[in-house]
């Protein structure tokens, strides 16, 4: 397994997926039933192409044709513009302008507009590996605000959390710019820093991170075993769902059962989402054909249900892990388990968006991404903005949450702050007793922090300096990158085993 998620979030280098929060209806839109045979690459590639194109086609000939009159004032405001305005004006800004302008008012963040130079740097964040920082995010509320770091980057090392909000870059206010526009200021060439301004939900000070962009690869699918008490359970984490994650789940998939796994945990924390297609092929393993994985339903609310031809569930039990980095298709897995496959969900409740995006060509090279579809559960619920509940609910330990230790003043007795409050918990977490986690920096605290540093090798003040803050961050990654502190993988364990002897 690599780098530990959550707390691991502190140190950004590699790459950002722009804005792409989720279900994609992808190069294949939602086919039931598909087969998982191997074919060739190439035949493959051709048959997505005729399916992206087909999907396209069908979308654009339901356009209605009777929209002269309602543009006549759009048409006659770009006339006034440009013929009349005191300055030139750049035709192509004015178009692009417009469409912006109609986006926004649909209160919709994952519909986006993309130019061509966009389109084509978004593109490059889909193949084998790009550079960057590493995290999925998408514009809310004119923020450009975090769904989930990727498991092993930048983002997820240098501390970066689900619902982050990037308000800053390298110094510069970017709160209210295109999301694309912020982002292109967020990557970079790997080995470059970048410096982040965060604002965190329930933290009255912006963070300040600086990160190490890094090339960041496209491997969305881990496999373990674990042993407990005698049983052999297999462990898969998938991070993203990519076009290749569904034949990399499978083939581990098998790899495990030829291993005699008495159980099996998907791991679906801190997975933002990604093809539907691949979500939707990895459910036809675990859900048999008498129930729909998943309903969808358009503009018109038509609903569709999917089924797979699988006649008879696994063998074995399944739990699934989830957490509040839980997103978009990583929803439609879990509740698909949950609802149709009556599995347990265990770990906390998922980030909520309950919709399905479509890029389309515009023709000149550039890109509208569109919601089109909302799925609904097995059960026809809509989870948007709510989330998925877990049948077992988990908390890891409390230091995985802490922030980064920012110390610009050193922290001593007598003091009251959100610093040393955070600094307490690490404190505990560490085994060292402040006494209190408040952010009253008591006797106790003091006493704490010099067992503390007498430990690490450090001069000894019961004071927290930058040094001291350096070491406690250090320390606390140290033991969230050991697998047995991981209580709601713990958890999911017992629950899968639950009741056998």
């Amino acid at each position: 397994m690599n780098l530990k998620r959550r707390y691991l979030a502190l140190l950004l280098v590699g790459a950002m997926v722009l804005g792409a929060v989720g279900t994609y209806a992808g190069f294949q839109l939602f086919q039931p039933g598909t087969s998982q045979a191997q074919v060739d690459k190439e035949d493959d590639q051709e048959k997505k192409d005729q399916e992206k194109q087909k999907t396209i086609e069908n979308l654009l000939s339901g356009l209605q044709k009777k929209n002269d009159e309602e543009l006549s004032k759009v048409n006659k405001a770009y006339s006034l513009i440009k013929e009349k305005y005191v300055q030139d004006v750049d035709s192509k800004q004015l178009i692009e302008g417009a469409i912006d302008g109609m986006l926004q008012t649909l209160d919709d963040p994952y519909s986006t507009y993309m130019d061509q130079e966009t389109v084509e740097q978004f593109e490059s964040t889909i193949s084998s590996s790009f550079e960057g920082i590493g995290t999925e995010v998408s514009l809310i509320d004119g923020k450009v605000t975090i769904v989930s770091p990727f498991k092993g980057s930048p983002a997820e090392k240098a501390g970066l959390k689900p619902k982050d909000q990037i308000v800053g870059v390298d110094g510069e206010n970017i709160v209210g710019m295109d999301l694309y526009d912020a982002v292109l200021k967020i990557r970079g060439e790997k080995g470059t820093t970048v410096t982040l301004e965060i604002n965190r939900p329930g933290v009255r000070e912006n963070l300040t991170i600086d990160v190490v962009r890094d090339t960041i690869p496209i491997e969305t699918v881990y496999s373990d075993v674990k042993t407990i008490d005698g049983k052999k359970a297999g462990v898969l984490e998938i991070t993203s769902f990519a076009e290749d994650t569904a034949t990399d789940f499978n083939k581990k998939l098998a790899e495990l059962e030829k291993k005699n796994i008495e159980g099996l945990v998907i791991d679906v924390r801190g997975n933002p989402g990604g093809l539907f297609t691949s979500a939707q092929k990895i459910l036809e393993n675990f859900i048999p054909k008498d129930e729909p994985y998943v309903q969808i339903a358009n503009s018109s609310g038509e609903k569709q249900r999917y089924f797979s031809s699988l006649k008879e569930k696994k063998g074995y039990p399944v739990v699934v892990l989830i957490d509040e980095g839980s997103a978009s298709a990583s929803e439609i897995l879990a509740s698909a388990m949950k609802e149709a496959g009556e599995y347990d969900l265990v770990g906390k409740q998922s980030f909520g968006k309950g919709t399905v995006q479509q890029p389309i060509p515009m023709g000149d090279g550039s890109n509208l991404k569109l919601t089109i579809y909302k799925w609904l559960t097995p059960d026809g619920n809509w989870i948007h903005k709510k989330g998925i509940k877990p049948t077992v609910k988990a908390e890891l330990p409390e230091y995985y949450y802490t922030n980064p230790v920012q110390i610009d003043k050193e922290l001593k007795y007598d003091q009251n702050s959100e610093k040393i409050a955070n600094v307490q918990k690490m404190l505990e977490g560490l085994g060292f007793n402040p006494g209190r986690k408040d952010g009253y920096f008591s006797r106790e605290t003091a006493a704490a922090v010099k067992n503390f540093q007498q430990e690490q090798g450090l001069e000894v003040t019961g004071t927290v300096n930058e040094k001291t803050g350096t070491q406690l961050q250090s320390a606390v990654v140290q033991k969230v990158q050991n697998n047995e502190n991981d209580t709601q993988m713990k958890k999911a364990l017992e629950v899968l085993f639950k009741g056998q002897n």
